[in-house]
């Protein structure tokens, strides 16, 4: 379905909805068993629309939204494209500095909701508003805003490569083409679909609109990381959850602990990152959900573009887990450089078509330009992902790396330049460089790091690390640090990235030679972070985030600790630990005491 530009935008959905199953719920928390009806959430976003109409919100406006996954952000979500603006989801666990340039960059003259922290933006000039739970006095009037299938809905912020995040620019028609009538996850009526992403994460959009488009229910949850997955699944199964997106990373940590943990779903949904095949087969193997999904899509192609149905049948003579096929009126191109398509099997860059391309990045022509380009034959607009990608014989994509130095970390999109470069507007060292180590839940950012000319090097990682903090968000502060005393340079003249890597090796090497004596219960320990971290040898004095750690990594680690010793240990004292000797020490402690 493509929108004219005179068509009615995403919030019609919902307003079908509120007409004809008026008493349904459209969203429910499960934390407080707080629910809106149909009826309810259209009244409560009038409401909303019409105080931003009367402050001044204008068609084509921005409005940032700083609210965690609740009720009142989807009211905010359908309040604000009502008023004919676009939200901006803000993530609330990024540095107050990363939030004041985004509101800056997109203009954005209102701030919905408070952050999670109680903090205000810098600028006074940003105006406050709060969803509103009471009606008005004297009532409210929506704003009657001519929305088109081309207007902005909403814009979502992403890691850029000119060192500054870029906001990717999403309209109405492409919400549409992703959640009406939506082949690669089915959702009636009455169903129950989970929202438990970031906001500032675009599989927001698929959760809640992808729901209230089909008449279903928001589901507000918890994070997986935030409880025991034993009380996840059982969360999962006393809300009834029909529907379910996770990203990669946080379904191989859930499968990898309880492959059957999916059992009660009809759609699972996975995206972010490469799927492991053997993990793909141990869930199918253990009491599967219905559907198993592999979904594909670039923030600038709307959440998803490609899908695939992961089964017995489909994965059988596969070595990796394709993309798959396109979405509904989605197009997928392999081409080469100058833009023609390559034979099937052929590697080429993977590019996108149809009405689910965004408008561009806000404020940056000259990048829009490159990464949004025209077909010469067809005349269609594409987005060029930057994936590497050929066709199988049966039709299907398969990625194969990367032609820039973007990659996925956790679900994260981060381009690794932006990173350098915030390291080295701190003036404390003279080059650094970035990779990405490892793949799945072990993935990790090491950081190399030659110190500025006649400074020391004592000190100065943690010290880069705490910049890095102020400016950046958690996920995209490298989790290792190696101080170089020379850089290292391969036969063109550039520095040699793979000679870097091996210093890790050469550390880890060291490491091993430390040695000491944890007593049985650091030894268990210590047996654990090795499975989990993918490392040869953890030594007494290793720190868990020293070493590549993560939250996702240490629920798999108090998981796996609880099962073998039957220790109560949560992932907040893995990531708080000093070392695995400390861990150990207040282990062995609570053991001696329970016998």
């Amino acid at each position: 379905m493509v929108l004219p530009h005179g068509a009615p935008g995403v919030q019609v959905m919902v307003q079908e909805w509120a007409a004809s199953r008026p008493d349904e719920p459209a969203v429910r928390d499960s934390g407080t068993g707080a629910t809106l009806s149909y009826r309810q959430l259209w009244e409560r976003s009038t409401w909303l629309a019409a105080e931003l109409a009367g402050r001044g919100v204008r068609r084509g406006d921005v409005v940032a939204v700083a609210l965690d996954r609740s009720i009142e952000l989807v009211v905010a979500m359908v309040g604000i494209v009502r008023a004919g603006a676009a939200y901006l989801p803000l993530d609330g666990q990024a540095p107050p500095d990363r939030i004041a340039t985004i509101l800056a960059d997109a203009g954005a003259g209102f701030v919905v909701g408070t952050p999670p922290d109680g903090t205000a933006p810098a600028d006074p000039r940003i105006g406050r508003v709060t969803v509103p739970t009471t009606a008005p006095a004297g009532g409210a009037a929506p704003p009657d805003v001519p929305v088109g299938g081309d207007d902005p809905c909403y814009v979502m912020y992403t890691s850029g490569s000119t060192g500054t995040p870029k906001g990717v620019v999403v309209p109405h028609r492409a919400v549409v083409r992703l959640v009406a009538r939506p082949h690669y996850c089915v959702v009636p009526p009455g169903d129950r679909c989970a929202n438990q992403s970031n906001p500032a994460f675009d599989a927001t959009t698929f959760e809640v609109w992808g729901a209230l488009a089909a008449g279903a229910t928001v589901v507000v949850l918890p994070s997986v990381l935030s409880v025991t997955i034993d009380d996840w699944v059982a969360l999962l199964r006393r809300e009834r959850i029909d529907t379910l997106f996770l990203t990669t990373s946080l379904f191989h940590t859930v499968a990898r602990e309880e492959p059957a943990a999916f059992g009660s779903l009809a759609n699972l949904v996975v995206g972010g990152e490469q799927l492991e095949l053997t993990v793909v087969r141990r869930v199918l193997a253990a009491g599967p959900p219905r559907r198993l999904v592999n979904g594909y899509g670039p923030t600038e192609t709307t959440t998803f573009a490609a899908y695939f149905d992961c089964t017995a049948d489909s994965l059988a003579g596969l070595d990796r887990v394709p993309i798959g096929y396109p979405l509904q009126d989605t197009g997928l191109y392999v081409l080469d450089e100058a833009l023609r398509p390559v034979p099937p099997g052929d590697v080429g860059e993977l590019c996108i078509g149809g009405p689910g391309v965004a408008l561009g990045y806000l404020g940056l022509p000259e990048l829009t330009a490159e990464r949004f380009v025209t077909e010469p034959r067809s005349g269609e607009r594409l987005y060029r992902t930057g994936d590497l990608a050929r066709m199988l014989p049966s039709g299907a994509i398969e990625l194969r790396g990367r032609r820039d130095r973007q990659v996925k970390l956790r679900g994260f999109r981060i381009e690794l330049e932006e990173i350098e470069q915030a390291t080295m507007a701190t003036g404390r060292c003279d080059a650094a460089f970035v990779e990405k180590v490892g793949e799945g839940p072990a993935a990790s950012l090491v950081a190399f790091v030659l110190p500025a000319r006649g400074s020391a090097g004592d000190g100065l990682t943690e010290l880069l690390a705490g910049c890095l903090a102020e400016r950046l968000p958690a996920y995209m502060v490298p989790a290792r640090w190696v101080v170089l005393d020379g850089l290292r340079f391969g036969p063109t003249g550039k520095v040699d990235r793979e000679q870097l890597l091996s210093l890790l090796d050469d550390a880890s090497g060291q490491a091993s030679a430390a040695g000491g004596d944890l007593g049985p219960v650091g030894e268990a320990i210590q047996q654990v972070w090795q499975e989990v971290l993918e490392v040869p040898r953890v030594s007494p004095g290793d720190g868990f985030l020293d070493l590549g750690g993560n939250s996702v990594m240490a629920v798999q680690v108090a998981i796996r600790l609880q099962q073998r010793l039957g220790l109560p240990v949560e992932p907040a004292d893995i990531l708080l630990a000093e070392s695995l000797a400390d861990l150990a020490g207040r282990a062995s402690t609570a053991v001696a005491a329970r016998s």
